[in-house]
């Protein structure tokens, strides 16, 4: 009898994880049915795709995207009790959203297996959510190698799949292809800056990155700059906010980008391990509404935000947040990264600790085991 397969994404980072382990499926078990929600890459795997993450990639406490997710989790949920019926259902990352599918579908379907692939930072905040982890995921692949003891202390079923951008990180830009295609001087330093991937991100921190670029343009009038736009964030969404930034924009080339500069401007997240891998020098800067920090103050388990630090366990990356995050304090670091030869060269090195801390392992192929050992 053929195995089904149920994936459930939230964002553009899930949905690119979510593809490579749905092929390495295809691949050793190709009488697999596998359908789920996720974006373009899902998509192109070939498998059916239930929903798209268009209402899934906000943030925020709002009233439609509250609406929005129990209108689909209600829609998941009955598909999946009624029609689709699967053999094991793959968590992937976004964990407000799949937290509370894990806890339905096994309420509904006791003997649907729940496998959980990115699961959410238990270790970062919010430490009372391992038990929900416990009671309705029967496995947790993680990504970090320091998560394993955690989920072991608590009688989590737990496997380390190794980091998926170890292996899915593309190599670096050619800088001087790179240059040459943007009309940039190779003679010159270049920062690129990143405001982020979601709008409320756009909203909190480009007026900020913007007068922090220019600033820094200003004491250093040969330094180049050039903003991502994220894949993530549609035209006309972007457009709203152009008008406070007077630098290039550049939309799809983020690895390049991260690759191929002097120094970053980086919002928190995914994007500030993708530089460490690259060993990019980089600063973070993140802010959000004085009602989320104060909230997050509360339910922190660590005091670091950004990944290479966490990690390493080391304070590499400048981390400027909420009242730290001004046009002055964000330039100054950026210059020491820039222009301090003995600080720049330190914190180069120090980046390369972090790839040495994460296994070699091909996530997605780790993963897929998994999965295949339970479908046997």
């Amino acid at each position: 009898m053929q195995k089904k397969v149920f994936i459930i994404t939230g964002d553009y980072s899930g949905d690119i994880h979510a593809a490579h382990v749905v092929k390495e499926l295809q691949k050793n078990n190709p009488d697999t049915i596998i359908e789920g929600i996720g974006g373009e890459n899902l998509k192109n795997t070939g498998i059916k795709i239930f929903s798209s993450q268009d209402k899934m990639g906000a943030f925020g406490l709002s009233l439609k995207i509250i609406t929005d997710h129990i209108t689909l989790g209600k829609k998941v949920l009955d598909y999946l009790t009624n029609d689709y019926k699967p053999d094991l259902v793959l968590l992937i990352d976004y964990g407000a959203f799949n937290l509370k599918m894990a806890k339905f579908i096994k309420k509904k379907t006791p003997e649907t297996k729940i496998f959980y692939y990115i699961p959410p930072q238990i270790w970062a905040s919010r430490k009372w959510r391992i038990r929900t982890v416990k009671k309705y995921i029967d496995k947790v692949l993680c990504i970090f190698p320091f998560e394993i003891e955690l989920y072991k202390s608590y009688g989590i079923d737990v496997a380390y799949c190794g980091h998926p951008l170890v292996k899915q990180l593309p190599p670096p830009a050619n800088r001087e292809e790179f240059f040459k295609k943007h009309n940039l001087d190779l003679t010159k330093k270049l920062v690129s800056v990143f405001p982020g991937s979601r709008t409320i991100e756009l909203k909190m921190l480009m007026d900020t990155f913007m007068k922090s670029a220019r600033l820094l343009q200003k004491r250093h009038p040969d330094l180049q700059i050039v903003v991502s736009q994220a894949p993530s964030i549609k035209d006309n969404v972007f457009d709203k906010y152009k008008s406070k930034c007077n630098f290039k924009v550049i939309k799809g080339e983020n690895h390049a980008m991260l690759s191929c500069s002097d120094a970053l401007m980086l919002a928190s997240g995914t994007v500030a391990l993708e530089a460490s891998l690259y060993k990019t020098p980089m600063i973070i800067s993140y802010k959000g509404p004085w009602l989320f920090y104060l909230i997050y103050l509360l339910v922190r388990c660590i005091n670091r935000v950004s990944l290479p630090n966490i990690i390493t366990n080391q304070d590499i990356v400048p981390e400027l947040i909420q009242w730290k995050s001004n046009p002055d304090t964000i330039a100054y670091n950026l210059e020491k990264l820039l222009y301090n030869k003995v600080y720049r060269d330190d914190n180069i090195s120090k980046l390369g600790d972090v790839q040495n801390k994460l296994s070699e392992k091909y996530s997605a192929v780790e993963v897929a085991k998994q999965i295949c050992e339970e479908l046997k």
